[in-house]
């Protein structure tokens, strides 16, 4: 079975994923579009054949022809194509995030969870990357004993003008939000958030910041957020257990000496460094709706929590104080 799917939004992220649904993967072709921009949809299917464009992101779902739905618009519009997408019966890849805010995920776990059957997945690629996933095997395996703390750290060269400093706690650090429930099986309880001094580079926008997260076990996970750091993309972590540490790997596959000094290559932006965890995302999606299984990736729930920690955080940012995770009762269909 070929998975048909319809793109909603095609900006930066959107073209990327069909660029990689249908140049990169297998099982799978985009068959409709839309965006904001008509004439942006247009010259995305004009470059390739076979690929309807639509009005709007209902007409996208609506569409017999689509048999699965990817959302990439903007994220004040997730929560409508992600229901709609529900209503219709069909699966749909939701980059994060899930919905503007916990009440919001709340709408779509109801919905979901209404209809019995997990139809949902959220875009949250660090669970996909083979680095995270060697990780967490050690974790998971108990070679390290119980974690004590994580180490984070999370570093872009620059960030565009409109990024405004709550975007280093919901855009940013979330993936971090969600790699450590995810990588340390459990929720998280509270956060807090230190302001450190300030970053020149970043202007107006307070630059860094570190965000300290509490697992229900007691662990501690301090997130270092640096969005204007110049010299690269430089994502690390490290857990630290009872009897040893594990930690990813240096960005670099190589080492180079010579001439006195010894250098590597660090990524200059994300989808460098993700993007074998980008296809190996999408790729499972679709061999999942392909055998007619639920989603076995990030879930509503997942994409709910994130928002409410994220919620947490901007609320710890203004405050100064620690502030509490408060989470609704979890569904049966997410346990």
């Amino acid at each position: 079975m070929v998975v048909r799917i319809g793109v909603i939004g095609a900006g930066m992220i959107g073209q990327d994923h069909i660029r990689r649904i249908s140049e990169v993967l297998s099982g799978c072709e985009v068959v409709a579009v839309t965006d904001v921009d008509p004439a942006k949809a247009r010259e995305v299917a004009d470059a390739r054949p076979g690929i309807t464009v639509h009005a709007t992101g209902d007409e996208v779902v609506a569409d017999p022809a689509v048999d699965a739905v990817v959302v990439t618009s903007w994220g004040p519009t997730h929560r409508q194509y992600v229901l709609a997408s529900i209503a219709a019966g069909k699966q749909v890849f939701c980059e994060k995030p899930l919905a503007e805010s916990g009440q919001d995920c709340i709408d779509i776990l109801e919905s979901e969870a209404a209809t019995g059957r997990r139809s949902v997945q959220v875009g949250y690629m660090r669970r996909y990357d083979s680095a995270y996933r060697a990780l967490k095997a050690v974790v998971d395996a108990g070679e390290i004993g119980a974690p004590l703390m994580v180490h984070c750290v999370h570093r872009n060269p620059s960030v565009p003008g409109h990024y405004r400093k709550e975007m280093m706690i919901t855009d940013t650090a979330v993936h971090e939000i969600d790699a450590m429930r995810w990588l340390l099986g459990e929720e998280i309880v509270s956060t807090q958030v230190l302001v450190p001094r300030k970053n020149a580079n970043g202007v107006e926008l307070q630059d860094p910041l570190i965000l300290l997260l509490t697992m229900e076990s007691g662990a501690i996970v301090d997130v270092e957020i640096s969005v204007n750091i110049r010299y690269g993309y430089d994502i690390r972590g490290e857990v630290v257990g009872e009897n040893g540490t594990v930690s990813l790997g240096e960005a670099s596959p190589v080492t180079v000496r010579r001439e006195g000094r010894f250098s590597g290559h660090i990524p200059v932006g994300w989808r460098e460094r993700f993007i074998r965890a980008y296809d190996t995302e999408i790729q499972e999606w679709v061999d999942g709706v392909a055998a007619g299984r639920p989603p076995a990736g990030p879930s509503s729930w997942d994409g709910y929590v994130a928002a409410v920690v994220s919620e947490a955080g901007l609320e710890a940012l203004r405050s100064g104080a620690r502030v509490d995770v408060k989470l609704v009762d979890k569904p049966a269909l997410y346990t």
